[in-house]
């Protein structure tokens, strides 16, 4: 598999990537304390499938700006509906 060196899309997209990943900072901390304070293991379970799923949505905004900036010719839409049908497998798949 090739390796890209990629930006991560738009300054804008970016800094919506780095502000979900200190949220998701945040809720490892949280949880971390909740076990420190030995917080009953079902609330701590919830957490961790929350911090699961921001986690995956983080990987499927990743995959979505990467797909269309490498994938997406100019303005072809055939292929670009081929592109949102793939994205929308691999979010299905998480």
């Amino acid at each position: 598999m090739k390796k890209y060196k990629y930006s991560y899309g738009s300054p804008e997209e970016k800094q919506a990537i780095q502000n979900r990943l200190n949220r998701v900072a945040g809720q490892a901390r949280g949880i971390s304390q909740m076990i420190e304070d030995s917080r009953d293991f079902d609330d701590v379970l919830i957490q961790l499938t929350a911090l699961d799923k921001s986690i995956k949505s983080i990987a499927n905004l990743i995959l979505e700006s990467h797909m269309k900036h490498y994938l997406s010719p100019e303005t072809n839409k055939e292929n670009k509906q081929i592109i949102e049908d793939v994205i929308h497998v691999f979010k299905r798949l998480q």
